[in-house]
């Protein structure tokens, strides 16, 4: 009798304790500080290279998703003959650096680090320059766009070397793979509408003079 009067305590506690009322403004301590890398993981990686690779990981973060950005306002804001080719290769673009930007914070946060995420840390972060909030003329917008490829191009080429270097295959791998190919192919698929190209007219060769 006196376990059956202890059970039925013990139970009267536990439903006193749930709560269908939502517990609103919740604020603690963060269980990880930015710039820091976890210890527990076992990646046969010492804690200086998370620590470096990290960092430069948040880097290459911070720019491929201002250039994910980028696209889509050159998306919204395309006009001109071009408008309907242009609108969807930018929307391709987009997407794709969607997927890249998801794969670069995946990785920072599998070395035991912390990736950026919100705008404001992301505006602080990039090195790519920031356009203006009207619209441009396409020309202007395929020209900022291959100026943002190429800060990260760069920069893909100098981290996949350091990668190399202290021996993280998997950010290596990444970077070259995913982040240069993408960016570099993009590169050319914008580069190719920058040609002064007839439309509907070919140039007539043109006759050498015979002196």
């Amino acid at each position: 009798m006196a376990r059956k009067d202890q059970n039925a305590r013990a139970s009267a506690t536990e439903r006193q304790r749930v709560n269908a009322q939502p517990r609103l403004h919740q604020r603690a301590p963060e269980i990880q500080e930015y710039g820091t890398v976890s210890h527990a993981l076992p990646l046969d990686l010492e804690e200086p290279v998370r620590l470096e690779m990290t960092e430069q990981l948040n880097l290459l973060l911070a720019d491929s998703i201002t250039l994910r950005d980028l696209y889509k306002k050159s998306h919204w804001q395309v006009s001109g003959p071009t408008f309907y080719q242009l609108h969807h290769l930018f929307d391709k673009h987009f997407n794709e650096q969607v997927e890249i930007v998801d794969l670069i914070a995946e990785r920072i946060q599998l070395l035991g680090g912390i990736s950026l995420a919100m705008a404001p840390d992301i505006a602080e972060t990039t090195r790519i320059e920031r356009p203006p909030r009207g619209r441009e003329e396409v020309p202007v917008q395929i020209s900022r766009l291959l100026d943002a490829h190429q800060v990260i191009i760069r920069h893909c080429r100098e981290l996949a070397r350091r990668a190399d270097e202290v021996g993280d295959d998997g950010t290596n791998d990444l970077v070259i793979s995913n982040v240069l190919r993408t960016n570099e192919l993009q590169s050319w698929f914008l580069f190719e509408h920058l040609v002064e190209e007839p439309l509907v007219k070919a140039d007539e060769p043109r006759l050498r003079s015979v002196g």
